[in-house]
């Protein structure tokens, strides 16, 4: 099957504001594919250009953020006809908006925390007295929790908004629940073991997520049988009702009552040393290098 996959761009680096993480998570990436034999080879769209992927047979998208995750490069690869990992375009559009994934969600039934969409106009008190503290404010269309801010004081929603806003123009605001962050990996129609992380830091902020070592993980997390079994399948359903295929992650919380609560979607997730889905994948008797390859394996057009 290696020989198959013909020659691979491994898409990496970009624009966004995770070009560094992207280029971690494609480093990785392509020494796994190569040390499986594939064919594969390095492809930065920030400094080559597109039209230049028409000489590969397969792109691995480790591309993160901005037009890596949002359809943009999806909606690229399948108009030159090149097989591609992870979600399609509208999955990869509507996964990079916080907003439009949890109306879906809601709408198929599937608990998320209470949240309220700001602009300029917004009653900052009235909102920090409906959800209390601590709440989280948060672009709704970046990932690697670039832009998210918690709020601990009173009086602090409306700066929080204001900092968040120099991330994007769709920013929301969130209910505080803080009985553990959590993490659902898919693979095809396999919801991982769940991963339980435990940040030193306030929350999983960029820096917990990346650069710091004293970020504790759980895997399998500590829950119980029946939990981790209605959350996984709860988990698949929220791949599915925004059309996901291929790979991707579910992320969730947990209130103080054992309530859980789903957050987001990751489509491009990260392949680094400190990243998820591999380390819930290796729980389940699966290596770096042979993820790498399933995913690629899973590749496709439309």
């Amino acid at each position: 099957m290696k020989q198959d996959f013909g020659r691979v761009a491994v898409l990496m680096g970009g624009t966004s504001g995770e070009r560094e993480v992207s280029l971690n998570s494609g480093g990785g990436v392509l020494a796994a594919l190569k040390s499986q034999g594939v064919d594969a080879h390095a492809f930065d769209p920030a400094s080559e250009p597109l039209d230049a992927l028409k000489a590969f047979q397969r792109v691995f998208i480790a591309l993160h953020g901005g037009y890596g995750e949002n359809g943009a490069i999806q909606g690229a690869l399948e108009i030159m006809g090149i097989p591609y990992t992870g979600p399609g375009v509208m999955a990869s559009a509507i996964g990079m908006d916080k907003f439009r994934t949890k109306l879906i969600w809601q709408a198929v039934g599937l608990p998320v925390p209470e949240y309220a969409m700001l602009d300029d106009d917004s009653e900052f008190d009235a909102v920090e007295k409906r959800f209390g503290l601590p709440l989280f404010v948060k672009p709704a269309c970046e990932g690697s929790s670039l832009g998210v801010f918690m709020v601990t004081k009173p009086g602090e929603l409306k700066s929080a908004y204001a900092s968040a806003r120099h991330y994007g123009n769709l920013i929301m605001a969130e209910k505080g629940v803080m009985g553990g962050e959590y993490t659902v990996g898919i693979l095809g129609d396999e919801a991982l073991p769940i991963v339980k992380i435990e940040p030193a830091t306030a929350f999983y902020d960029f820096e917990a997520k990346y650069l710091r070592d004293d970020t504790h993980y759980i895997c399998p997390a500590d829950l119980s049988p029946a939990k981790t079994a209605e959350i996984q399948a709860g988990a698949k359903k929220a791949f599915d009702a925004i059309g996901a295929t291929g790979w991707g992650r579910v992320d969730f919380l947990m209130d103080e009552a054992g309530q859980h609560y789903f957050l987001e979607v990751n489509t491009a997730p990260g392949m680094t040393s400190h990243s998820l889905v591999p380390m819930a994948a290796r729980q389940a008797g699966l290596s770096f290098e042979a993820l790498c390859v399933k995913i690629l394996a899973e590749a496709r057009c439309g």
